[in-house]
């Protein structure tokens, strides 16, 4: 589907294939295909954003992969031209792609009390891309953050599934604050979440165009 100026392919869950003057995917997993990525973002490490299997179907030896730190040692089997391990607040420029990682954990989802199944000291991220001309936000596994007032996208790529991540009405309110031109919603139809909540989420967002990829 274009988008703006670049072209998304939802493959599952979080993942997307971001295609424009690279080829961008997002946390690989359930990849159908073998393809070939010049960058791989991942947000954490939990095993359906980090996959090796996955991984190996999108990475050439001329792949960057841009990951959480938490990521160090999950993607020692994968081969790649570079490997950077961002925290929050990192910035890079990668074949001419400006990224940046951007925070992302929970507030309100916990494994037992006490214990989000994010937590922000964890270091998982979002990524702000800019890929010709147009300003990207994967928000990663989070929930609806302080954090989010201060970027800025053109396209933000939110989760809405509840549970481990910001429920729809949640992640409507992250739309409103984030203010993009289109708003996406991930993470659903896969682990948890289901196609109704995608549908939920563009009923409730009313302040940008909302697409399902």
């Amino acid at each position: 589907m274009k988008l703006l100026n670049l072209e998304f392919t939802r493959i599952a869950h979080d993942t997307f294939r971001v295609a424009g003057s690279k080829v961008i995917y997002t946390d690989p997993f359930k990849v159908l295909q073998e393809d070939k990525a010049d960058i791989v973002l991942l947000s954490h490490d939990h095993f359906d954003h980090l996959s090796v299997d996955d991984l190996n179907k999108v990475c050439s030896p001329e792949t960057i992969i841009v990951a959480s730190p938490l990521c160090k040692a999950g993607l020692q089997k994968v081969k790649a031209r570079g490997k950077h391990f961002a925290e929050p607040g990192t910035k890079l420029n990668v074949g001419g792609i400006a990224i940046e990682a951007v925070p992302a954990y929970n507030v309100n989802k916990f494994r037992e009390p006490g214990k989000p199944f994010h937590p922000k000291d964890a270091k998982g991220v979002g990524f702000v891309f800019e890929m010709d001309g147009t300003r990207v936000y994967h928000a990663g596994d989070t929930d609806f953050i302080p954090e989010m007032k201060s970027i800025r996208c053109d396209i933000a790529l939110l989760p809405v599934s509840g549970t481990y991540v910001m429920t729809v009405e949640e992640a409507a309110k992250a739309a409103k604050t984030l203010n993009p031109k289109i708003a996406v919603p991930m993470h659903y139809a896969t682990i948890v979440g289901t196609g109704d909540d995608a549908k939920k989420f563009k009923s409730l967002v009313t302040n940008c165009e909302v697409q399902i990829v």
